[in-house]
């Protein structure tokens, strides 16, 4: 009995110190890439499908679901890569930039959308670099707090096999959206990104 009312003091102080230290969330389950290579992720890349569950956003990619050109450059000093998309819209070739901050876990990478104000999480789920690769997007709205999942698949060339295309609708089920929902892009490359 004497040797309980030792630990009280030690259980008091490790409850103010989580107190403290505020409430740990944790991480969400998410399988990533197997030793993934961020070198032969590299390259170009063309977005066919995707997925959200941002209604703004699907409505937005209905009105043009154009095929998107990847291009994502990494400097081997850098903790960071950048991917140029060039996309069809309104009769043009428009190009946007965006910067991808590396984690410490490969194939896990942080970016900012400034115009929705949202910190994104971007995962590699599953590529064979060759062919294709799915990504997840796990963003959160500032200050709303609104989160959206999307699903994102990519190819080496401006299409994929079927098999491809049934790997990417089970992991849009596995993360509760509906494939019939997926937008597949058409075929509208800008020239200049063949």
């Amino acid at each position: 009995m004497q040797g309980a009312w030792r630990l009280v003091p030690l259980l008091v102080l490790g409850l103010a110190w989580s107190l403290q230290m505020g409430p740990v969330l944790p991480e969400p389950l998410i399988l990533i890439q197997e030793n993934f290579d961020l070198s032969r992720f590299m390259g170009k890349w063309y977005e066919l499908a995707v997925i959200s569950t941002c209604p703004h956003f699907m409505q937005r990619k209905r009105g043009n679901p154009v095929i998107v050109a990847l291009e994502m450059q990494h400097v081997a000093s850098e903790s960071n890569f950048t991917t140029t998309a060039t996309s069809f819209r309104n009769g043009t070739c428009k190009q946007k930039s965006t910067g991808y901050d590396l984690t410490n876990t490969p194939g896990r990478f942080f970016y900012y959308i400034e115009r929705f104000r949202a910190d994104v999480d971007a995962f590699v789920v599953h590529t064979n670099y060759d062919e294709y690769a799915m990504m997840l997007l796990l963003s959160i709205e500032q200050p709303s707090g609104n989160k959206t999942t999307t699903v994102k698949l990519y190819s080496r060339a401006i299409n994929v096999t079927a098999a491809v295309l049934d790997s990417f609708k089970t992991l849009v089920r596995q993360h509760g959206m509906s494939d019939d929902a997926v937008i597949m892009n058409q075929n509208e490359v800008c020239s200049r990104s063949r």
